[in-house]
């Protein structure tokens, strides 16, 4: 797996490509959790050359989007495919579904645009 990751307009983005396997997913937790710890409250995730999700990294990102919710923050997947996707849209648990907790887009474009609009006060 690797990990981009750059900040623009105040919006943290992280690229993620290949696959979440075991060694790389400390990586993945540590950029995440760093995020999450300077406060942001913009995050966009690219997924788009992610190819497998281990169920630590769903954790690490759940969890990402937990607490930026708190903060009145906004968390966009952007570009899910395949195996991904599905671990996204398909899964509820006790009538909550994943993807009522943040919002995917379907391009990063797409996702820019929702994370340029004003946040409410945190």
């Amino acid at each position: 797996m690797e990990i981009i990751q750059y900040e623009k307009y105040g919006i943290v983005y992280v690229t993620v490509r290949g696959r979440s396997e075991a060694e790389l997913n400390s990586e993945f937790e540590k950029v995440i959790r760093n995020i999450v710890e300077g406060n942001n409250r913009r995050l966009l995730l690219d997924l788009s050359a992610l190819l497998y999700l281990r169920s630590s990294a769903l954790r690490v990102i759940l969890n990402a989007v937990k607490v930026i919710n708190r903060r009145s923050g906004k968390v966009v997947l952007c570009s899910l495919n395949g195996y991904v996707k599905e671990i996204f849209e398909g899964n509820c648990f006790e009538g909550t579904c994943f993807k009522d907790s943040f919002t995917i887009a379907d391009s990063v474009e797409s996702g820019l645009n929702v994370l340029l609009a004003p946040l409410k006060a945190a």
